[in-house]
C-alpha cells in the first residue's frame, strides 16, 4: 500500500476506535491530518538516520503518535511503541496488523519499568507526551545509545523548558543540540551513558524532577 493509503486507513481506524474509548480529543479528519500526522513527521529534517534501518522508540505513544506516522514515512526503521494504557496498546496492535507494518513492537508498560531491560538500545527516542522536559528526559534518555538522539515535541515554551531542564539533561548524559520553532522541538544528543540509577521507580520523575 502507498503512503497516502496507509494514512487514510490510520485515520479511519482512529475515528472508529475513538467512538469506543478516548484516543484523541481531535475528531475532525483534516485536523487529525494536520495536528497528528503532519506534526508527527515534523522531526524528519532533524533525523536523517531515519531513512536507514535505525531503531526508534516512542515513549507514551498514545494512539501511535509520532511513531506510526514515522514508520509509514520511513518503512525501514525498527519501531518500538511504549504505552501504559492497556486499551491503547490493543488499538496499536490492531493498527499495526491492519496497516501490515513490519518490525513494530508494542509494549504495554511504564517507561521506568521497560527501561530496566532496554537500556541504551535505541538510535532515537521520541515523545509527544504531555510532561515537562526534565521529566521526559528521565523517562526517555536511558533508552538512547551514546551517539543517539532524543527529540521531544513541545510547544511555544520549548526554549524555557530546555533551560529549566539543563541539570537533568546533563545528569542523564544528554546535551541540547537544537531547539526549533513551529514545530517546537527540543533535540538532545546522547553524549554519555545514563547513570544506572535512572530512571527511578515509576512516578518519581514527576514527583521529584531532577
Amino acid at each position: 500500500m502507498d503512503v497516502s493509503r496507509l494514512f487514510d486507513i490510520y485515520l479511519k481506524e482512529l475515528l472508529e476506535w475513538n467512538k469506543k474509548f478516548n484516543l484523541t480529543a481531535i475528531t475532525d479528519a483534516e485536523e487529525i491530518r494536520i495536528k497528528h500526522f503532519q506534526d508527527s513527521l515534523a522531526i524528519l529534517p532533524h533525523t536523517p538516520q531515519l531513512t536507514t534501518h535505525a531503531s526508534l522508540i516512542d515513549i507514551g505513544t498514545g494512539a501511535g503518535f509520532p511513531g506510526i506516522p514515522l514508520k509509514i514515512a520511513c518503512p525501514d526503521i525498527k519501531l518500538t511503541l511504549v504505552e501504559a494504557t492497556r486499551k491503547k496498546t490493543e488499538f496499536l496492535k490492531h493498527l499495526v496488523k491492519v496497516l501490515e507494518l513490519k518490525e513494530v513492537e508494542v509494549i504495554w508498560g511504564r517507561a521506568e519499568e521497560v527501561a530496566i531491560k532496554r537500556r541504551e538500545e535505541f538510535d532515537l527516542a521520541v515523545s509527544r507526551a504531555v510532561a515537562e522536559l526534565n521529566v521526559l528526559c528521565e523517562l526517555c534518555l536511558p533508552f538512547v545509545k551514546v551517539g543517539g538522539r532524543f527529540i521531544a515535541y513541545k510547544g511555544p515554551k520549548a526554549a524555557a523548558e530546555a533551560q529549566a531542564a539543563q541539570n537533568s539533561i546533563k545528569i542523564l548524559g544528554g546535551k541540547v543540540a537544537q531547539i526549533t520553532e513551529k514545530p517546537w522541538l527540543v533535540v538532545i544528543d546522547k553524549v554519555a551513558k545514563t547513570p544506572s540509577k535512572y530512571p527511578r521507580r515509576p512516578g518519581m520523575a514527576s514527583k521529584n524532577p531532577l
